[in-house]
């Protein structure tokens, strides 16, 4: 007999092979444990379609946390703080003055928003399923697969084996798993969910089609109920053989041979009332149950698989070494790190496995990756895990072009299409301008108003002006001109608009502010006020040129792409010249961070802001400008030296840095410093090492970098720019130039290019280059000369010259 019953919930599961302790691992694709997480978040195995998200633990008693990426705190509130628009004058005239701390001290005032924050993103519920088993008996292997984005439990007791899969469907829209008891009537189980807050329905019921849903609504603390978030969920069970009771709030299954579980989630935030939500809940459980679980898990995994598929790296295997459990692998690996490389491969797996599961076309208001992906079992997260745009979201996405998973940024420019109407109020209400600003944060309303209160931090009139150019590097890695036209132009053309309004004048260049450098303060010199104090508030900062520059450059690319005539391309024609060049210190050599060579508060700072122009951006390439190249190497080596990289987030930052100025070698030693230090258990990138806040955007950010030492395309496709020489032999499938060229490449001792193949997915003209850029190579059997026409699907062979 199956019987069909209802569960309250809202429920994020996962999916993997059964696989018995001592099995073959593949050491690049498994991170495998012989234990439960001992219910720590940090060790739970995070698998999500997109939307929902789930966290494994894997114990008798099971938890697994659930979340829904649009369940944040509480509705948009309008914080703008009403003296901005006229407090503006006076700031930037103390900043002129030199009385940066008046200035600091004023904007603090009167341009910090408030509340001081936006909305936070929050737990969905945690799905409690009781097994009844003291002890998880022999042969515990609890897995993560990176390849299928499926992850699983199984071990034997009382010689009776047990096995749970969890899977994530993007294509169903659901989370489903399925529990089993190799031997007939032995599974017994209680399912329940729990919640801390504002749950204001609960139940469970066994009766067929009788469906349990309950809504919670969030008001942030604020008391409003108008706008809230509300969320719907349900879980199906479906059991073969046993019998299914209920008490109201839990269901019992006892001696049953399979129990499947199907959970969706819904919120308010994107559907029009509460019946559509609970239609569009009912649908996608109504869809997965007829399909049953064996077609949910089939149909998910090709759906993953076709993403992560494409992209396929060997950096040497790692022997036996690899086939241990995680846990040994992370620690062996902080004394043997030349041991294991097929860790560092893992890593560069799991770093994809982890895009694709938290950043997924999911229909209309897909929302991006956050801080921790889309896993939090925190009502308090780190930084309320918002969109940081100073870097962190940023980086979330470092690795989706290059290898070669476009899609998963639709819901970076779906967050900038709801954002903009925010964005354009507050450039209006703020700065008396039109176009669009956006500060140092946002939230999934789109929320525009500075963040925090420190001058360090808080008045950055940048985020757009950096979101503007993750659009046109979409452009220029997919070729896409509806993409140029219908989604880049209008954010570059909005973000421009605002800056023609908001710059001022200041020795001859068009100048930002006030603004900062995030998130660093420098010391006030002596003859300006006040002497000594930390400050971070000032005019022309390093970064925002930078910026500045890389926007009038995209704004002329666009209108000579798309054959505009918007009046936004002949001023962006006559501002380009104006914004100031980077500053180089006679006193140290190195890249100045401010307008002035401020001493700064903390030569290990965290962020390499001035470095912007080195990566993501390409201004500071040695291709580019060699001696602002070399200036920039001198402020990496110097903030390293002194200490930065300390957090995982910042490594990251700085092996993409290092790679960016062909140094292999050094991005090669901080990768492995990244993996010995930063990883929790569970493979998730920590703040300052496990126990600390996690942070997804580590874990991204190590994965582009890899992909960095291998492939870069700057003007020409350039094949092992910054291979370390510790890869002695390897190959990589599948990463992508600019240009839209999928490159593979296979090498052995000394960077040697033993075959590569570029092949040409949009045609146009292809310039390589392989290693240093002095080797001689041939293409499609022919000694190359220079730039080759490619045609559309064209398949170019790439070797050394024998």
């Amino acid at each position: 007999m199956k019987l069909s019953t209802a569960l309250l919930a809202t429920a994020g599961v996962i999916s993997s092979p059964i696989v018995a302790l001592g099995a073959e691992w593949d050491g690049s694709r498994f991170a495998w444990y012989s234990s439960d997480s001992a219910n720590t978040f940090a060790n739970a195995l995070p698998i999500g379609n997109g939307r929902l998200g789930a966290a494994v633990h894997g114990g008798g008693v099971e938890k697994v946390v659930l979340n829904e990426n649009s369940m944040w705190s509480g509705p948009w509130q309008d914080r703008v703080n009403k003296n901005a628009r006229a407090s503006l004058d006076g700031i930037w005239r103390n900043l002129l003055a030199g009385q940066i701390t008046a200035a600091g001290q004023s904007a603090m005032t009167n341009l910090a928003a408030d509340p001081t924050s936006p909305r936070a993103y929050n737990p969905l519920v945690n799905l409690g399923v009781d097994f009844g088993h003291a002890s998880l008996g022999t042969g515990y292997a609890r897995w993560l697969d990176t390849y299928e984005g499926t992850a699983g439990v199984n071990y034997t007791l009382n010689g009776v084996n047990y096995s749970r899969e969890y899977v994530a469907s993007h294509p169903h829209g659901v989370l489903a798993f399925r529990f089993n008891a190799g031997t007939a009537g032995k599974l017994s189980v209680k399912l329940s969910l729990s919640r801390e807050r504002s749950v204001t329905a609960q139940t469970a019921s066994t009766a067929r089609g009788g469906l349990s849903a309950h809504s919670v609504s969030l008001n942030a603390n604020s008391g409003q109920t108008s706008g809230a978030i509300n969320f719907w969920s349900e879980a199906r069970i479906v059991n073969s053989g046993g019998t299914a009771t209920s008490d109201g709030k839990t269901v019992s299954v006892t001696r049953a041979d399979t129990i499947d579980v199907f959970f969706n989630a819904e919120t308010s935030y994107r559907y029009a009332d509460a019946a559509q939500a609970q239609a569009e809940l009912k649908r996608k459980l109504d869809a997965a149950v007829s399909a049953g679980f064996p077609a949910v898990k089939a149909a998910a995994i090709k759906d993953v698989t076709s993403l992560i598929g494409r992209t396929k790296l060997d950096l040497g295997s790692s022997g036996s070494a690899g086939k241990l459990a995680t846990p040994t692998r992370l620690g062996n690996f902080k004394r043997t790190p030349d041991a294991d490389p097929e860790l560092i491969t893992l890593m560069f797996n799991f770093g994809r496995h982890s895009l694709v599961a938290s950043s997924r076309d999911t229909g209309p208001r897909s929302l991006p990756a956050n801080l921790q992906g889309i896993w939090n079992d925190n009502y308090n997260p780190p930084w309320q895990s918002k969109f940081t745009i100073n870097i962190n979201l940023q980086m979330n996405y470092w690795p989706a072009l290059i290898t070669n998973l476009a899609e998963t940024m639709k819901p970076v420019f779906d967050l900038i299409s709801i954002a903009t109407p925010r964005a354009q109020a507050v450039a209006k209400s703020m700065y008396g301008c039109d176009g669009m600003v956006l500060h140092h944060n946002t939230d999934l309303w789109g929320d525009a108003a500075p963040v925090d209160k420190g001058t360090p931090y808080t008045v950055w009139p940048m985020g757009a002006t950096w979101l503007s150019d993750d659009a046109m590097e979409h452009y220029r890695f997919t070729k896409n001109t509806t993409f140029l036209r219908t989604t880049a132009w209008p954010v570059l053309l909005e973000t421009a608009k605002f800056h023609f309004c908001s710059l001022r004048d200041w020795n001859g260049f068009h100048t930002a502010g006030p603004s900062l450098s995030p998130e660093h303060a420098f010391l006030v010199p002596s003859g300006l006020t006040q002497a000594n104090k930390a400050e971070g508030l000032d005019i022309s900062i390093e970064m925002d040129n930078q910026l500045l520059r890389q926007l009038f450059t995209n704004i002329l690319t666009a209108c000579s792409l798309l054959n505009l005539t918007d009046p936004a391309c002949e001023r962006s024609k006559s501002y380009l010249p104006r914004i100031r060049p980077p500053g180089v210190s006679p006193r140290t050599g190195r890249i100045m961070e401010w307008r002035v060579d401020y001493p700064e508060q903390e030569p290990a700072h965290r962020h390499f802001s001035p470095l912007w122009g080195l990566y993501p951006s390409k201004q500071l390439t040695p291709a580019v400008n060699a001696s602002l190249a070399a200036a920039g190497k001198k402020l990496i080596d110097y903030r390293m030296q002194s200490g930065s990289g300390s957090t995982g987030w910042s490594r990251a930052w700085a092996i993409n840095l290092y790679a960016r100025l062909f140094e292999g070698d050094t991005a090669w030693r901080h990768i492995q410093e990244f993996i010995k230090k930063y990883p929790t258990g569970n493979l998730w990138n920590s703040d300052n090492g496990p126990g600390t806040a996690f942070q997804i955007d580590g874990n991204f950010g190590l994965t582009a970098g890899i992909a960095e030492m291998l492939l870069q395309s700057h003007g020409a496709v350039h094949l092992l720019p910054a291979l370390p020489r510790a890869v002695v032999k390897g190959s990589v499938k599948g990463l992508v130039a600019r240009g839209d060229f999928v490159v593979d490449i296979a090498w052995e001792g000394g960077g040697k290019v033993v075959n590569a193949t570029v092949t040409s997915r949009k045609g146009g003209a292809l310039a390589l280059l392989v290693g240093d850029g002095k080797r001689s190579f041939e293409v499609n059997g022919k000694a190359y000369a220079g730039p080759i026409e490619t045609v559309v699907g064209g398949v170019y062979t790439v070797a050394a010259m024998s």
